[in-house]
């Protein structure tokens, strides 16, 4: 069993940010499968919680998606909780994950936007979300989901500024176009490990 996280911040206000792009991919991909549990919150994981079959050309991947509501520079206490699930509150019985199946998807803005990567261990230069994921879970082990968002005219724009402000709807278009494109790299990525 794979699981994804999408990272973003909960709540209405944030929903568009460059910040969500994360939780929109997530979102996209429950979206864009069969759903076998639909998403509920989690109170004691601290997340809103999925399982989806997502469709390859040659099988079906099962999938827990997860979003944290943590909040992005706390979303480590929420995958850490997701990944040990000691106490056995969430129906994902602990036994289905382990640190080597987890992919974070979240916003970079090291990539350009329309672009992205998926990688092992290797993230941006600063990302609070992954920072607190890192030393949450004490590896920096686990597949990444790099979306770039940076579309920035004038580079004098504070980076922490500018991913809190809202996808323009052309922006919000070209992400929608790229994810089905990073779906079909994830299953190649899927398939492999």
């Amino acid at each position: 069993m794979k699981l994804i996280v999408g990272l973003g911040n909960p709540g209405e206000k944030y929903q568009n940010n460059r910040h969500n792009a994360g939780f929109m991919f997530v979102d996209y991909l429950y979206k864009n499968s069969e759903v076998v549990k639909p998403w509920k919150y989690d109170k004691y994981l601290l997340l809103e919680i999925a399982e989806v079959k997502f469709q390859a050309p040659s099988s079906k991947f099962q999938t827990i998606l997860a979003k944290p509501q943590t909040y992005m520079n706390r979303s480590g206490e929420a995958v850490k909780k997701l990944i040990t699930n000691k106490n056995g509150l969430s129906e994902v019985p602990s036994s289905k994950l382990q640190v080597p199946m987890l992919l974070i998807v979240h916003d970079d803005l090291d990539l350009r936007l329309g672009n992205f990567k998926i990688q092992l261990g290797v993230g941006p230069k600063v990302h609070n979300g992954i920072n607190s994921i890192e030393n949450t879970i004490k590896t920096n082990d686990f597949w990444r989901v790099r979306i770039g968002v940076d579309n920035r005219v004038d580079k004098r724009i504070n980076g922490e500024e500018y991913v809190l402000q809202n996808f323009t709807s052309e922006e919000k278009n070209l992400l929608q176009n790229i994810f089905p494109k990073i779906i079909e790299r994830l299953i190649s990525c899927l398939k492999a490990a």
